[in-house]
């Protein structure tokens, strides 16, 4: 659907060169005077007809390298500010394209085990600005121009889909399927006037209705994918453009709140403030970003997921906060749990400004972090306020990665968190290499320290090995009895924890299944003296259909120790002993791309001599592309010997999107466990890129029987703007 329009530039293109293997180049175009394109979706403006499109996707499922069943057209050129991409997303059946999508960051997301698209016809595109084959900017979008950005690092290990760029995108439907403009500013990639080489570029886009996914690299299965950034193609031209100004981002807020204490609180009454605070960001270096944020409020971010706890180990809860977001996976050093808590992890910025008792003020920080040469570095510091009983305190860390080999990494962190009163310090060595595409070896050392002294170190290794057909990966994780990261996150101390899963992946052509994967999981925990703690072991069988549906039945049998006792949900204490343990599970979910869709979990453990059956339950209905209502429910029934309760967790949140950049939520939470209700209002309205007015309204109260006794209510208006010099 390219138009005849004409507009006043000048195009100078060097070469174009296009191939099947890795490696290859596609030329970007540079255009120097007016470029004349209004981002709106229609390629009806001169320059785009003399950009030579980027063909030739193939697919990753369901016919791995085969040709993909619907063309795709990739345009791209800059000027001496703007990325310009052009995505021309061929169908024949255009009626049948899936756009039921308007509010940002849902395009896509994150299950876990990669970046996912959701249920929706859409297109995503993977931008390496440094060519490190590493880290990578994500920018996605579907037929309703909604827009989804996320960080990619260490090769899809670390991805922060709640970063936010300074970027745009429209979009729209016609006889020929569907088509999209992205204009990216070079200072959002960070990566202005970085040499004369080539950008690593991928294009990645999902055919709903068929669930077909098709890449122009990377499509392979075995070792390949969208996020792995070292197997993208190339884009050259691009890399030396100037950003067009000084590298400086001003963005001042202005804040007004009002909050009431109600007859549950421990200080009853009403108050109001007007507050201001800025952040400012510098690129001192071309992919090197100095951050300052002066009296930060995070009123805007949303209210955490409630969840019910029946283990005896913390709950995880992300990071949401703006300040704390970029780059953030430069200051990821440990071990992420599968479907669990961390074991270990160095910084948790959650740490920072956030406690048991409520928000700790900030009151300012810097942060330094990016890309110089080969390294990847990061510096941070932040102090807060003295409040909840806790004094003030200064956090600082400091992170270094050295590039290894074509995608690997060693590197070293430094952490410590202190005030007048104590200080805690932990630092180690961390590695992350890969001898072959398909085979990752994982791990670090680490000690912390503590005032009692004794053993305060902590260190894993790992292998992950990963093909369409086998799949391996297993660690050995120590850590020490006395190990103290105050700024990091530590589930359980005093382990050795060996952990092994093992993958046979088959793909059959009968009752419509896509793979059946069957999985053995195995792990072994002690004490660091040897003294046995924990051991389970079971089989999974994962069915995966072509329509996206998806059902994972799986059986775990062992035994755990408890040392000392605990309260299970604060209700019912469990005694000290050896305890047999089976777990018997079911997982179901059925397609994203159903105008309708659901996903339960029910789950049957025999522990501690008596059994916890618990029932987590979800769905969403879709009422078109402007709203949407997500219904979730959780219910835990716990019979033990020393008691029994029943608890429940009811959350119910609808979204309405007037567009692409003004949505309305609301959502209410009750959790019986906790005896408590919350419910939150929000509007957003991005009025510019970058700039931003929010409204956030909350009510928290405390349940009494049928009589609820309001805790607290606030009702915050805040303004950002955001200036690039």
């Amino acid at each position: 659907m390219i138009g005849s329009r004409c507009s006043a530039a000048a195009i100078v293109v060097v070469a174009v060169i296009v191939g099947p293997q890795r490696g290859t180049a596609q030329q970007s175009m540079r255009v120097t005077g007016p470029v004349g394109v209004t981002i709106d979706g229609i390629f009806d403006e001169a320059v785009w007809q003399m950009v030579a499109p980027i063909t030739g996707l193939r697919q990753q499922e369901p016919d791995e390298g085969a040709p993909a069943t619907e063309a795709t057209e990739i345009r791209v050129f800059h000027d001496s500010t703007t990325l310009y991409i052009g995505i021309m997303a061929f169908d024949r059946e255009p009626d049948r394209v899936i756009g039921r999508i308007l509010q940002r960051d849902r395009v896509m997301q994150w299950d876990g085990n990669g970046l996912q698209f959701a249920g929706d016809d859409a297109v995503a595109i993977l931008i390496d600005a440094f060519h490190d084959h590493r880290n990578a900017i994500v920018f996605a979008t579907n037929s309703n121009g909604a827009e989804f950005d996320a960080q990619v690092g260490d090769e899809g290990r670390d991805v922060n889909v709640n970063w936010r760029g300074v970027w745009s995108v429209a979009a729209q439907r016609h006889g020929d399927g569907w088509s999209a403009e992205f204009a990216i500013p070079l200072s959002t990639l960070r990566a202005a006037g970085r040499g004369n080489g080539a950008w690593g570029f991928n294009v990645y886009r999902v055919i709903r209705r068929r669930n077909e996914h098709v890449l122009w690299r990377s499509w392979g299965r075995d070792g390949e994918g969208f996020l792995r950034v070292s197997r993208a193609g190339d884009l050259h031209g691009v890399a030396g453009a100037a950003s067009g100004g000084a590298g400086i981002d001003i963005k001042p807020y202005a804040l007004t709140r009002a909050t009431e204490q109600g007859a549950g609180a421990s200080a009853p009454g009403r108050s109001g403030e007007l507050d201001v605070g800025l952040d400012v960001k510098y690129e001192v270096h071309p992919g090197l970003v100095i951050d300052g944020t002066i009296n930060a409020d995070f009123a805007q971010v949303e209210v955490d997921d409630a969840q019910v706890n029946l283990t005896r180990f913390d709950l995880f809860l992300p990071e949401k906060r703006e300040f704390f977001l970029e780059n953030s996976g430069i200051f990821e050093f440990g071990v992420r749990g599968d479907g669990e808590p961390p074991p270990f992890l160095m910084f948790f910025s959650r740490r920072i400004g956030v406690s048991d008792a409520g928000v700790v003020p900030l009151l300012g920080g810097v942060r330094m972090s990016g890309r110089l040469g080969r390294q990847t570095l990061g510096v941070l510091h932040a102090i807060t306020a003295e409040a909840h009983g806790q004094p003030r305190q200064a956090h600082t860390v400091a992170r270094l990665k050295r590039d290894v080999g074509a995608s690997g990494y060693v590197g070293g962190m430094v952490t410590r968190v202190g005030s007048t009163d104590a200080t805690n310090v932990a630092g180690g060595l961390d590695w992350s290499l890969w001898p072959t595409k398909t085979l990752n070896i994982q791990g670090f050392a680490a000690r912390t320290s503590n005032p009692s002294g004794g053993d305060a170190t902590a260190y894993r290794l790992g292998v992950d090995y990963q093909t369409d057909r086998v799949g391996f990966s297993g660690q050995h994780l120590y850590i020490g009895p006395n190990t103290q990261a105050d700024l990091g996150f530590i589930t359980r101390t005093d382990i050795r924890r060996n952990h092994g899963l093992l993958r046979l992946t088959g793909r059959p052509s009968a009752l419509g299944l896509r793979t059946v994967n069957l999985m053995i999981v195995g792990e072994y925990i002690t004490r660091t003296d040897g003294e046995p703690q924990d051991w389970t072991t079971g089989p999974a069988l994962g069915l995966n259909w072509n329509s996206g549906e998806t059902v994972t039945p799986y059986l775990k049998t062992g035994r755990t120790r408890l040392d000392e006792g605990f309260q299970l949900g604060g209700l019912v204490p469990v005694l000290p002993g050896d305890y047999r343990t089976l777990d018997l599970g079911l997982m179901a979910s059925t397609s994203t791309a159903r105008w309708i869709s659901a996903t339960a979990h029910l789950m049957r453990q025999q522990v501690y001599d008596g059994r916890i059956v618990t029932a987590i339950l979800s769905a969403r209905v879709a009422a078109g592309a402007r709203a949407f209502i997500d219904a979730a429910f959780t219910r835990g029934d716990v019979a033990l010997p020393e008691g029994s309760f029943t608890t429940n967790l009811v959350s119910l949140r609808t979204v309405y999107a007037f567009s692409t950049r003004l949505s309305a939520s609301a959502r209410v939470q009750y959790n019986e466990l906790d005896g408590r209700v919350t419910t939150s209002a929000r509007l957003e309205y991005q009025y510019r890129p970058g700039s931003d007015l929010f409204v956030v309204l909350e009510d928290g109260r405390a349940t009494s029987g049928v009589t609820a006794l309001p805790e607290q209510r606030a009702a915050v208006v805040k303004f950002t703007w955001l200036a690039r010099l």
